[in-house]
Parts: structure tokens; sequence; C-alpha cells
């Protein structure tokens, strides 16, 4: 039956109706990905969302799997360089409030044969990735509305049409969901079950003016034995702009938020525990303090006979794992290639959905899992160290990135596999998690 609740905003009688190929809700990355895949296919695509005069992005240091997905897209690493869209990233280093430091570079091997796999990645300007990624969407002719999504028509697991703010219903074969993480309208719509990964947790963030180019993105962290981590990024967006962002969880935030702190005084504090910051001064056109909250979460199903959800509509990965880009772009792509396998047959078969739906859901809980049972609570990191740590950590990261990108898994076999391997790394992790929790701490740097 019909949903009631899509008939909320008048008749449908009275509103505007739209056709075409595949509706995609949300112009971010993973839906501006998916619409030029489809239109590249000869898809007629719809890309619904809603006008911002500025979108605040937040995530631009890109994990080393993300380039050959936006190269797919027609966007080459040593394109987005010279066009000042991105900067190289080759290694990632977290330093401690004492002095310590740790530096994570991937192992020369993987550039050899038989994985030949690229050792540089990206930091991106996001605003002028997203202004790039238009230009090609448009190019590629997708329509774009700017307008809201508020209800969804369907006929059981099936979805027939949405309906905007503005008026318009859109009726469309095929529907991709890349509302994003507050969105998820389709998630709301079919009230589909999450897992969840970590506390609610908080980024604050804002862009600084330096002198000097690192090709590599900075960590830094003061972790305490008895508390959840906390950490500050530093990404340098530009050759002389970096993003300096603050992660803590919302049940910090809110205790020094009752000392009557505010939040630029919260993020001035955290900052000022670190001698680099005290140097860095503030732009000459100081912008406001960027806030975002989230919690870390994966649906247990993303995909139904005629839609799909892509990006952080379907799962949220920690951003200490750069792998959020990465996962919207992966997300797009295979979404594209089932409608284009299943185009004639009008709906994605029930294998196509689960084991759609599996990938994503097992990718998200080996990253989240992974980094809150190592590196984000104590036991682990006070028993080994923080920089330990880290290396246990990225070394799978960094492992699974090549291993998905080189089995590319689409059927069942390929994602059982897929599983099989995550699951051992998860299961490494939570037995490493146990001892330690048991054993005393020796460290805890």
């Amino acid at each position: 039956m019909p949903n009631p609740a899509s008939n909320n905003q008048g008749t449908t009688s009275s509103r505007i109706s739209r056709q075409c190929d595949v509706t995609v809700i949300g112009g971010g990355l993973g839906g501006k990905a998916a619409s030029i895949h489809l239109a590249k296919a000869g898809f007629k695509v719809i890309c619904i969302e809603p006008a911002l005069s500025v979108r605040q992005c937040v995530g631009e240091s890109l994990d080393w799997s993300a380039p050959d997905l936006l190269c797919a897209l027609g966007l080459p690493m040593e394109q987005l360089v010279q066009s000042q869209i991105a900067t190289w990233k080759r290694h990632v280093t977290v330093r401690m409030r004492d002095g310590c430091s740790a530096h994570y570079v991937p192992s020369e091997w993987l550039g050899e044969k038989p994985f030949h796999i690229e050792l540089r990645t990206l930091h991106v300007d996001r605003l002028k990735l997203d202004q790039e990624l238009l230009n090609l969407t448009r190019a590629q002719g997708v329509e774009l509305v700017h307008d809201k999504v508020i209800g969804v028509e369907r006929t059981g697991n099936r979805i027939c049409a949405v309906v905007t703010a503005g008026g318009s219903r859109f009726a469309s074969p095929w529907f991709i969901d890349a509302s994003g993480f507050a969105g998820s309208a389709f998630g709301r719509e079919f009230q589909l079950p999450a897992v969840h990964s970590g506390p609610p947790k908080l980024a604050l963030w804002k862009y600084f003016p330096v002198d000097e180019l690192v090709e590599g993105t900075t960590i830094y962290v003061d972790p305490s034995a008895s508390a959840y981590m906390e950490w500050v990024w530093e990404i340098p967006i530009q050759s002389k702009t970096v993003s300096v962002g603050y992660i803590l969880p919302g049940e910090a935030m809110k205790a020094m938020r009752a000392d009557k702190l505010s939040v630029e005084e919260i993020f001035r504090q955290q900052l000022m525990k670190f001698p680099r910051f005290e140097r860095l001064p503030e732009s000459e056109n100081p912008e406001k303090l960027n806030v975002t909250s989230f919690r870390c979460r994966a649906h247990l199903k993303c995909a139904g006979p005629n839609w799909t959800m892509v990006g952080e509509a379907a799962s949220m990965v920690d951003p200490i794992t750069s792998n959020g880009v990465t996962a919207a772009l992966r997300h797009a792509a295979e979404t594209a290639a089932m409608i284009q396998k299943f185009r004639r047959r009008g709906s994605l078969p029930w294998r196509a959905q689960a084991v759609y739906s599996a990938r994503i859901l097992l990718m998200a809980k080996f990253f989240n899992g992974g980094i809150e049972k190592i590196v984000y609570e104590p036991p682990v990191r006070n028993r080994i160290g923080i920089a330990r740590s880290g290396e246990i950590y990225t070394g799978p990261a960094w492992s699974m990135n090549v291993v998905y990108a080189r089995l590319k898994p689409k059927g069942i076999f390929s994602t059982g596999l897929l599983g099989i391997i995550l699951e051992a790394f998860r299961t490494g992790a939570w037995l490493l998690y146990q001892f330690c929790k048991m054993s005393p701490a020796t460290s805890a740097n």
C-alpha cells in the first residue's frame, strides 16, 4: 500500500510531476558521483539538492583508495593538484602533547609487483572539489533541482515517487538516497535498523593561514589513561591554508559547556595544549567556528527493489579513518553498476540487494569497530601506547583497502570472501582489546 505519510503536502494531482530514469536525493560526493556514472551510461538523471549559500565540509584528508575512484569520474590526482583543488598526502603523523610522535607511511612493497599501489594520496579543498564535481555533473547532462525531499510514495518496498517542499513530484524507475547522515531519507521512511559504533561526537573546525606546506596529515592527541580519546587534525588543503579541527565525545562537550565555556573557548583551549597552534594566527577574515555532530553507524539494509543508499545516508565512518570519501565514491560506483546491469529487469534481485548491503555494513564495522577498540578506548593504548596502537590499526586498514580494490567484490562469493577477511581482523582486534583490558597498563603514550 502507498505510504500515507507521503501525502502530507497537498494532493498528488496538485503537484508538478517530473519523470526521469533515476532520481538522486542529495548532491554531495556520493550523489554527484552516482549521477555522473549513470549519466555517462545513458540514463536521464535528476539530482535533488537543497540550495545552500555556503557548504562547510569536513573530512578533507583522503585515504589511499580515493584517488582511483576520483580518476574514474574524470579527476586524476595530478589535475586536482595542478588546479589547486588538492595537495599531496604522503604520510600521517601523530603528535603527542609531550613532544613524542609517530610517523605512518605506506610500505614501499605495496607499490611493487603484484600490487602496484599508488603510495600517494590527497588532501582536498572540499569546497573546490564539490564545485569541480558540480561542473562534471552539469557537463554530463544531469538536471539539478534545488529543493528538499519531504515525502516518499511507495508500494510495499518499492518506491514510486518522491515529493518536495517546492510542490514537485519526481517519479522514476530507480531512486538513490545520498541525502547524508542527517538526511537518510530512505532510512527514516523504511525505519531501517542500524549498528552504531562509539558515542555521539562533535567536530569543531576552522581554517588557518600557514607559511609552509606539509605533504601529510597531522593528528594531535593528549590521551588520558581513563578517558575516551579526543584528537585534533591539521590538514593542508591549499598551499598556504590548513584545516584544523577537534573531535570530542558529546558528553565531554556537555561537561565543558556546564562549566560556562563557549564553544570557541573549548576549541581554543584544546588547541593551546600543543605548541604548534600557538604559532598559528587567525585568518585576516576570521570565519565562524564550524560545528557538526555525528555518530558512527551503518544501516543493516541499504538497498531495495528499485532503490539504494550511498555515502553517509548508508554508513557514517569515523573521520579519523579518512575512509568517508572512499566509502561514498565506492557506494556510488557500485550503485550505478547495479542499476545499469538490471536496467531491463527493472528491479534489483534480492541477492544483489543483500550483497551490496553486506559490503557496506562489513566495511563500516571494520573501520569503526577497529578504531574504537584499538585507539579510542583506553585498554589497548594504555597497554602498548598510542603510537603502537596506531600501527596496529593502520596496517590492516591500508591493507583492507588494497584487498577491496583488487578483489572488486560484486557477487555472493567475493563478498563472502571479503567478509571472512574482515571478520578475521575484527576478531583479532577484539581479542587484543580483551587481553589488554585484563592486563595492567604499562604505558599511556
